[in-house]
């Protein structure tokens, strides 16, 4: 009985942990042309991690200010809630904190090392989030999520990468930065968009709705990570 007492937890963390790992194997492998060091990815994981601290005081504080606030109508405060407070929070924090730690980077010399970060920050996020779902709502939840949240967060790491490493590719244009500046903002705002667009839609009554949004996402991050792994070049 003790034994499967400690075994559980560990199958409930392999659970959580196991979709993303497939997914980190599968990008690292995707960058041809020089593999980033080891330690600068765990970094960039824990990194990831640390983002759902922060997030989570954002999203709480937004959460309690709309509570405070009468809508007229429901969607609306659906809309702001998970296009700002929720996505705004998340992706927002994986990208200062991925910017932080990698645009002075050394080795951050490929534009494909953009989605490299990008994805393993969105990853080490997903990761923490993924165990406290699982431990709350229990292994069923991890089927569901490996299907769902975690393609997610990887996808929009994806597109996050892409637009980061082409900013890196422009920071030194003879034009004063302005293309650098217009792929980082786009590094950011892209993946706000099509998380929000994930959140609202996974609340809404058609089901349908849902699942076409997520196909579409993951087949258009799974053409963005080919064509960007395929044309990448030192910056």
């Amino acid at each position: 009985m003790l034994t499967l007492l400690t075994t559980v937890p560990k199958i409930m963390i392999a659970a959580a942990v196991l979709p993303a790992v497939a997914l980190l194997i599968y990008v690292y492998r995707k960058d041809v042309t020089e593999k980033e060091p080891g330690s600068l990815l765990m970094n960039l994981l824990l990194l990831g991690a640390l983002s759902t601290v922060f997030a989570s005081i954002t999203e709480y504080i937004g959460q309690v200010v709309l509570d405070s606030v009468r809508f007229e109508s429901e969607t609306l405060k659906n809309a702001i809630l998970y296009f700002i407070v929720v996505a705004l929070s998340e992706e927002g924090f994986k990208y200062l904190l991925m910017r932080y730690r990698t645009w002075k980077e050394a080795n951050f010399n490929c534009t494909f090392d953009g989605v490299v970060y990008a994805v393993f920050v969105s990853l080490g996020f997903a990761i923490i989030e993924n165990i406290k779902y699982v431990f709350a709502y229990g292994l069923g939840t991890a089927l569901i999520r490996a299907v769902t949240a975690i393609p997610g967060h990887a996808c929009f790491g994806v597109f996050m990468g892409v637009f980061y490493g082409l900013a890196k590719r422009h920071q030194s244009d003879p034009d004063g930065g302005a293309v650098c500046r217009k792929y980082g903002i786009a590094a950011l705002v892209v993946p706000v968009l099509l998380h929000g667009l994930y959140d609202f839609t996974a609340t809404s009554s058609q089901v349908y709705i849902f699942f076409a949004v997520i196909i579409a996402i993951m087949f258009a991050a799974v053409k963005a990570v080919n064509a960007a792994s395929r044309n990448d070049s030192y910056v």
